[in-house]
């Protein structure tokens, strides 16, 4: 006989191309079809997203402005040589100064933000059901503990601590303060030990046993029911700090100009401005100080050397007198007054530099460029001394004496009044120091809470539960690699697809009605070949019928059977409606439930089992109990009988052969409803008989691997395998095959007995 199709299955090609394009059709098709799994997880995140908003507290912000102003240094009446040493205060500068330990240090402790005390909520959902009681607790009244739990807070609760402090053992441990009555209270520990008793209003003071370390407590205020249970600790200072510098905003308005915009958000409005304004005023008050102390250290300078420069001019004084006295009145020539003019102001000059340098000299080093710059003044209008003091040697001795006697003089007379000028100067700018940061806008108390971010939230957790559903949808497409076109399986396979059995919803309503049905056997039918007889489902199967038609042209015997890779494809949907459609041809047919494990072509017939094909081979029935006539669909029908213990052998049996060699005179093709090849032995023995074998591939079911494996071992068995039926494709969409069907396939073939060995559905999942 001449085979329709005898070619072997190729081994897969590495450079087949159906996967190296980017199909937009199958990427759409994907996600509509996993849109219900994309809308759940999208639904989630939004849940999610609104439950994150009712859990979020309000938090209120506070902000205040400094300006810093550019003020001299008081040794500027000096020189202008200080404009070296200062410069104009940096804002950044500034803002580090106002972010030190120094600074927000003294904040911290002032305020007491290293102490933490409260309430004890009940895990997640405790804060926002407190915040709720809260905003509408308007007697201030403490609520009802919910579910019997006393000892969460549940709203209204409130605690002051003024002070507290504990050994270095349990700073930072969280401490259990339980609510007494009439303002009694106990703390405890982390091992439930009780470390002090009080009352509210009364500081305490408490040894630990065997040890003299000490626990000091004050509560000011204690608003809770008996039993509520509140979380104390006592931070690390370091930490608070750390805490404070990281929830505190701190910015220049603009570029250069000086002003500094200071904000800080926290829960509680009163706590936000009283914090802010703490910490300006401490960098004011830090300010000031610091000004007041640079005055004080030239003060302390100044007062030094005006003794040393009033005998210097009372020794240049006397000395000049006494040479007047001695020589009698001298006129000097006008050359000589100019010498002398010149030299009392270099000299004079000469003189402050030096001073300005034995101050620096105790706040920087000799290599700093501050004393190096003037070094290099000092050594420049020491040149100009010597230079003019070569031109008073030139002049007659009395005219050099007189000279140097009254520049002496006048020099030292000079100095002594700038310093002195300086010291009253510097005198009175300490008293009324002001320094030169001064508060613009101080914090007041915020009425509104920071805008939420609650719609962005949910927003955001919409499209990010749109993207993970998306994301999961193609994962799963990627390791679930069914293949879900037929011309995939031709290509690889080398074996012919017969028909593309469309999606029938009408055959889903079918189903349903059948499990609804349950077990009583009516003589219903459930066949979409006769419910249904325009379905494009019953139309691809009567395009199989013609293909059937030519292929028999030259077939050895009448018999077709039908069979698969794995359950629940539809190979009972293909058999009996195929027999229907054949029938409805005018051809006599017959269809025998060969499936000796798992059956279940009789329910969906409305037919019980017995008398079926096992007991035919066995030989306890005859032909005639075994063949049921069904009406409606003129088909005749053989159910698989009673459910053997060795299938296998039994259809190896050789009455089983004859048995379909009578059969065959009698009919014009035989239908036999195999098991699935991967699963059991059977379809290979049922298959050697046979003239044609239809391979049934379930759209989207099947990894192409597992297709080979299974025509291959067809082959292996001496099936000829005629053409391959694709069933259950969904209706295309984008101009491609549908996607997304039979996700989450296994490698794991269970095929055990209905009856006495394994319970599975009545049905092989017929669409």
């Amino acid at each position: 006989m001449t085979n329709l199709q005898s070619d072997t299955p190729r081994q897969p090609n590495q450079q087949d191309d159906e996967d190296e394009n980017l199909d937009l059709g199958a990427l759409i098709a994907t996600i509509l079809n996993e849109k219900y799994l994309i809308a759940s997880v999208a639904l989630i995140f939004l849940a999610l997203g609104v439950f994150k908003t009712q859990l979020t507290i309000p938090s209120y912000k506070a902000d205040a402005m400094v300006q810093i102003e550019e003020k001299s240094n008081a040794l500027d009446a000096l020189s202008g040589v200080m404009e070296l040493m200062d410069s104009p205060p940096l804002a950044l500068t500034e803002i580090e100064i106002i972010k030190s330990r120094q600074i927000l240090g003294a904040a911290v402790k002032e305020l007491h933000l290293d102490i933490v005390a409260t309430p004890k909520y009940f895990p997640i959902i405790g804060k926002a059901i407190a915040r709720r009681f809260q905003a509408k607790n308007l007697t201030q009244q403490v609520s009802t503990p919910l579910f019997g739990l006393d000892q969460y807070a549940w709203g209204g609760e409130k605690i002051q601590l003024d002070t507290f402090s504990v050994p270095d053992s349990l700073i930072g441990k969280e401490l259990v303060l339980l609510a007494g009555e009439q303002g009694h209270f106990t703390l405890k520990d982390e091992d439930d030990q009780t470390l002090l008793e009080g009352e509210v209003g009364k500081p305490i003071i408490k040894k630990l046993d065997n040890s003299e370390d000490t626990i000091s407590l004050f509560i000011s205020s204690l608003k809770a029911r008996k039993g509520t249970q509140f979380t104390v600790t006592r931070k690390p200072l370091l930490s608070a700090i750390t805490e404070l510098d990281k929830s505190l905003t701190i910015a220049e308005k603009g570029k250069k100009t000086g002003i500094l915009s200071f904000s800080i958000e926290d829960p509680s409005a009163a706590r936000a401005a009283k914090i802010l304004n703490q910490v300006t005023n401490n960098y004011v008050k830090q300010n000031v100080e610091q000004k007041s102390k640079e005055a004080q250290t030239t003060l302390e300078f100044l007062d030094k050397q005006l003794p040393t420069v009033k005998e210097q001019l009372e020794a240049a004084t006397t000395a000049l007198n006494e040479f007047r006295t001695e020589k009698g009145s001298i006129d000097l020539t006008i050359e000589t007054e100019q010498i002398l003019k010149s030299v009392v102001e270099i000299t004079g000059q000469l003189t402050l530099l030096q001073q300005q340098k034995d101050e620096l000299r105790g706040r920087f080093t000799e290599a700093h460029p501050t004393v190096v710059a003037l070094d290099k003044q000092i050594a420049r209008l020491q040149a100009q001394i010597n230079s003019s003091d070569k031109k008073i040697e030139i002049l007659p001795e009395t005219q050099q004496v007189i000279l140097r006697l009254t520049r002496d003089a006048q020099v030292s007379s000079e100095l002594y009044t700038a310093l002195l000028n300086s010291a009253q100067t510097l005198r009175v700018a300490k008293a009324g120091t002001v320094g030169n940061v001064r508060i613009i806008d101080g914090a007041v108390l915020p009425t509104e809470p920071v805008e939420s971010k609650n719609k962005l939230i949910i927003a955001v957790s919409l499209v990010l539960g749109f993207i993970v559903g998306v994301g999961i949808a193609f994962i799963r497409k990627a390791l679930h690699r069914g293949v879900e076109n037929p011309d995939q399986i031709e290509k690889h396979l080398h074996i012919p697809v017969y028909a593309t059995i469309l999606h029938s919803n009408a055959q889903e309503e079918l189903n349903q009605k059948r499990k609804k049905s349950g077990k009583q056997l009516t003589g219903q039918n459930f066949i979409l070949a006769l419910q249904d007889k325009d379905d494009l489902a019953i139309e691809s199967l009567r395009s199989l019928r013609t293909t059937l038609h030519f292929a028999f042209l030259e077939a050895k015997n009448n018999i077709i059977m039908i069979t698969g890779p794995s359950p629940e494809i539809g190979k009972s949907f293909i058999a009996i409606n195929l027999a229907v459609v054949l029938a409805d041809a005018g051809k006599k047919i017959l269809l025998i439930d060969g499936d000796l494990r798992r059956g279940s072509c009789n329910k969906s017939l409305g037919l019980n089992r017995e008398n079926g094909l096992s007991d035919l081979i066995s030989n306890t029935i005859t032909l005639e109990n075994a063949i049921r006539h069904i009406t409606a669909a003129n088909i005749d029908f053989i159910p698989t009988g009673s459910i053997p213990p060795n299938p296998s052998e039994l259809l190896m049996h050789e009455r089983f052969i004859e048995l379909l060699e009578t059969l065959g005179k009698n009919y014009d093709h035989i239908i036999i409803d195999s098991p699935p090849i991967l699963a059991v032995t059977d379809a290979g023995i049922i298959g050697r008989i046979a003239s044609a074998t239809l391979m049934v591939v379930k759209s989207g079911q099947h990894p192409m691997r597992e297709l080979e494996v299974c025509a291959k071992r067809l082959t292996q068995t001496g099936v000829d395998v005629k053409g391959i039926v694709f069933n259950d494709l969904p209706e295309r969409k984008s101009g491609s095959y549908g996607y997304g069907y039979g996700y989450g396939y296994g490698y794991g073939y269970g095929y055990g007995y209905q009856y006495g060995y394994k319970k599975s559905n009545d049905v092989d999942s017929d669409k």
